[in-house]
């Protein structure tokens, strides 16, 4: 049963290591994208705003590889998978991904509930 648990962190983790390392080392190329969604995304691509958020998945991606930094993770990656969400329903209108994405970090959040009590009283 331990292991079962271990799954959300263990699927998000090697997901967000593996999806910001293709990114910032160039790995795939880029998917093709037309109206709102290439406007979006080419802003974010001229800033460099994508490669901080990046950055910050892959972080996160470790955090939850290591038990002793889980939670942390879990609670850091929940504004970057529902930005991900809100991205696929409102500008891309094809949901997908983000919905697996914030299914996962909320069973993790839920599986690491006692660790958040500090916060929540």
């Amino acid at each position: 049963m331990k292991i079962l648990t271990q799954v959300p962190a263990y699927l998000l983790g090697l997901l967000f290591i593996w999806g910001g390392a293709a990114y910032l080392l160039h790995l795939m190329p880029d998917q093709p994208m037309t109206g709102d969604s290439a406007a979006f995304m080419k802003l974010f691509g001229d800033t460099g705003y994508m490669t901080v958020i990046k950055i910050c998945e892959v972080i996160c991606g470790i955090l939850l590889l290591i038990p002793k930094t889980r939670a942390l993770g879990f609670i850091v990656l929940m504004p970057i998978v529902l930005n991900i969400l809100i991205f696929e329903l409102h500008i891309a209108h094809a949901p997908g991904l983000g919905i697996a994405l914030t299914v996962l970090n909320i069973i993790g959040l839920y599986l690491n509930r006692e660790k958040y009590q500090g916060i929540l009283s």
